[in-house]
């Protein structure tokens, strides 16, 4: 896969991932907005049925009844005559079209707020107005005596008549259908103002069943002039209002109710929505990014792939043209007859056939660490001894780095696979002479617990980029020309597997002037 194509399917996965949370983002805030539109219709709906609630109510309760018994019934000889003045006064009051009462005033009884016979008739009902027609007369009612005007009912001030009752409440009312003989007068009241603490209980009960909270104020008009505000102290500037729709409400007369922003309560409503829509593109952000990785890993991949080809051609084309060359000396040149240069081709062949050989080990030992196949064979060893003889080789070469060897003790021993073991310090050894500086320092310690070998040396030429790659199969340091220095990529990898299946740790750290690789392993 080249370059351009990887960019272009980083650039469609990116906004394949912008497009969906855009999408995600538009459906989840049209939804909110809708359920933001249903919490305000719930609140509609709620001061409605409140508003219902209360009339409902306080027409049940705000009816006065008015009974004049039947000439059979038994009242005593006493009231026979206030009997008798009554028939016409109900047979008048029941052909009125109304009966207009501005005001009453109730004495305090155990009757009050009951629906109920009032037996004994104390309440006092001031400034009555029955209409018939369109004739008008104003009266005052103290139950007493009752007479006939030409125009309406005169109720003058005298003493109680014991014959009258009066009954409180449709409820009374609806219990007299069962009686007959009964000549009555029903008076259904109408108030010109509102028990507002009444209508807040009841709106908030509507709230709790529809399982919302919002913090309200209501306000009363009369003729477009503000009459009475319930919780005033709610302030703010973007309020949401809405306005009651009852038919119990008088003409030029409006109930608003202005609330806060219902975000909590449209939240709860939306939150499935949300929960489900997250999930959703989180997941797909998450397959699309786990498939970019795939592909960078397997770009990825096909470079070491090709890099590793470069170099193993490159390495296994020396030493065989090495040998082709010395062969050729041999059949061409009658080296065969002079046995010192034939001992020095021998002896060349020799050394790049070894080379090879090593090259191929290396790239099997790799490919066996991949699988549980390897087996350790550990046993005690000097490393002391073992590290010692690594340096010295080393420093025998022309031309090579110098090496320094420090150790805390003279003899210092561990369990562990002594080839292996080799091996893995004379890579990061190798390590440090191709790409690190020109001072090279190995240090041994040991305590109860764990042997620790550090090798520093005094180049920056490494990256933190590559501090973690550096124990990847095949990865190698960019440095331009990809053959300037000999390997395959797998010294360090192949280290640290033999490290970790000794049951330690390697480490890079990186400074200004030193790079240092610290390996760890427990004391068995």
């Amino acid at each position: 896969m080249t370059a351009k194509n990887y960019l272009w399917i980083l650039y469609a996965i990116t906004a394949t991932i912008f497009i969906t949370i855009g999408v995600q983002v538009y459906w989840n805030y049209t939804n909110y907005q809708l359920n933001r539109q249903r919490v305000s219709n719930e609140i509609q709906l709620s001061l409605d049925n409140a508003l219902e609630e209360y009339y409902a109510e306080i027409a049940k309760s705000d009816f006065l009844t008015i009974i004049k018994p039947d000439k059979t019934t038994d009242v005593g000889s006493d009231i026979s005559e206030e009997i008798s003045k009554l028939s016409n006064v109900f047979t008048k009051a029941n052909k009125l079209k109304s009966i207009a009462i501005s005001s009453i005033n109730f004495e305090r009884s155990a009757n009050h707020d009951v629906d109920s016979v009032l037996l004994s008739v104390k309440e006092e009902l001031n400034k009555t107005l029955l209409s018939d027609n369109k004739k008008t007369l104003d009266s005052i009612i103290g139950f007493s005596q009752l007479t006939t005007k030409d125009s309406g009912i005169h109720i003058e001030k005298g003493k109680q008549l014991k014959a009258v009752q009066v009954l409180k409440g449709k409820k009374a009312f609806d219990s007299l259908k069962v009686l007959k003989s009964l000549n009555t007068i029903m008076i259904s009241m109408d108030r010109d103002t509102l028990e507002y603490s009444q209508v807040d209980s009841l709106l908030k009960i509507q709230f709790k069943q529809k399982n919302i909270s919002p913090s309200y104020r209501i306000k009363h008009f009369k003729k477009d002039t503000l009459y009475y505000t319930l919780n005033p102290e709610l302030k703010g500037d973007d309020l949401m209002s809405v306005t009651s729709k009852s038919t119990y409400l008088k003409a030029k007369e409006r109930i608003f109710l202005e609330f806060e922003n219902p975000l909590q309560e449209a939240l709860k409503l939306s939150f499935n929505g949300i929960f489900i829509s997250m999930i959703l593109t989180l997941a797909i952000i998450f397959c699309l990014y786990y498939l970019l990785q795939i592909i960078k890993q397997q770009k990825q991949l096909a470079e070491v792939k090709n890099d590793l080809i470069s170099n193993i051609t490159h390495e296994f084309r020396t030493p065989i043209s090495t040998i082709g060359v010395a062969l050729e000396s041999l059949k061409n040149f009658n080296a065969l007859d002079d046995k010192v240069k034939t001992q020095n081709y021998l002896n060349i062949s020799n050394d790049q056939l070894a080379k090879l050989n090593v090259m191929v080990e290396k790239l099997l030992e790799t490919a066996t660490l991949d699988s549980e196949n390897l087996e350790l064979n550990k046993e005690r060893t000097n490393i002391s001894e073992l590290i010692k003889l690594l340096v010295e080789k080393h420093n025998l070469h022309k031309n090579q780095k110098p090496i320094q060897f420090l150790s805390t003790k003279e003899f210092i021993e561990a369990i562990v696979d002594a080839f292996h073991i080799e091996n893995a310090i004379n890579n990061i050894i190798d390590n440090a002479i191709k790409y690190g500086g020109e001072k090279i320092v190995i240090n041994l310690e040991q305590n109860s617990f764990a042997t620790t070998i550090s090798v520093s040396d005094t180049g920056s030429s490494l990256k933190k980029i590559s501090k973690e790659k550096i124990f990847e199969k095949f990865y190698r340091v960019p440095k331009g020309n990809t053959h300037d220095v000999k390997g395959f990529g797998i010294g360090l990898y192949y280290t640290k597997k033999i490290i970790e299946k000794h049951g330690g740790i390697i480490h890079l750290n990186l400074d200004d002037k030193l790079t240092t690789f610290k390996i760890c392993f427990p004391n068995e």
